[in-house]
């Protein structure tokens, strides 16, 4: 173990950088869509239920099963495995976006609108300060699931942490198997605990007691 770190650690770390970015890419791309979706289909029910269904009968596939669809269209590498992280996080994102706007007491809101606010102020103000708690939560669980799979995603050239798993597993070597498992495992561990921190932050602060967690 030790004495493939001290030999590759070079190798190791960018392909660490090459995980992170896959990741990042696909969270912040993932929110982007999932912010303008979600608001789109507040207020109706029936919508909200037909994109939801829609959303998680993708989200059921199997991630193999949706990078072998998409191949022949899209081809092998990062982009794909980006495309596909991207659908993932919908169902997440939405999900978890119309839960924390939908949680919101409507007399707070009221209350805004009696004090002048104006929709802009209310929606900036008070709406997502109140949400921010929920919609961290569905980051955080998106980003852990991202992380997973972004590990599969070796398999079709996207780089990152699974070429260490699964060349390990190929060639049956010990070290690369559980470099690569510690090395996904701690991302997965590290991004959950931050964004958990957030996401307590954001709680304290939506509920007026706003302060530095311990």
């Amino acid at each position: 173990m030790i004495e493939y770190l001290l030999k590759y650690h070079d190798k190791m770390l960018i392909l660490l950088l090459q995980h992170l970015q896959i990741v990042s890419l696909s969270i912040i791309i993932s929110f982007g869509i999932a912010i303008p979706v979600s608001l789109l289909i507040l207020r109706s029910k029936v919508l909200s239920m037909i994109v939801l269904s829609s959303l998680g009968v993708i989200y059921s596939i199997p991630s193999l099963a949706l990078f072998a669809l998409l191949i022949p269209v899209l081809g092998l590498g990062r982009e794909t495995a980006i495309f596909v992280l991207v659908i993932y996080n919908q169902y997440i994102l939405v999900r978890n976006i119309l839960a924390a706007f939908q949680s919101i007491d409507p007399f707070i809101v009221e209350a805004g609108k009696g004090m002048g606010l104006n929709s802009s102020q209310l929606f900036l103000k008070i709406q997502i300060p109140l949400a921010l708690p929920i919609i961290l939560g569905g980051i955080r669980i998106a980003t852990i699931t991202t992380i997973g799979v972004a590990t599969i995603a070796a398999v079709i050239n996207a780089g990152g942490l699974g070429v260490i798993l699964f060349d390990g597993l190929r060639m049956n070597y010990l070290p690369k198997i559980l470099w690569g498992t510690i090395m996904s495992a701690g991302l997965a561990l590290g991004a959950n605990q931050i964004l958990l921190y957030l996401e307590k932050l954001a709680s304290f602060k939506a509920n007026g007691r706003y302060k530095v967690l311990s």
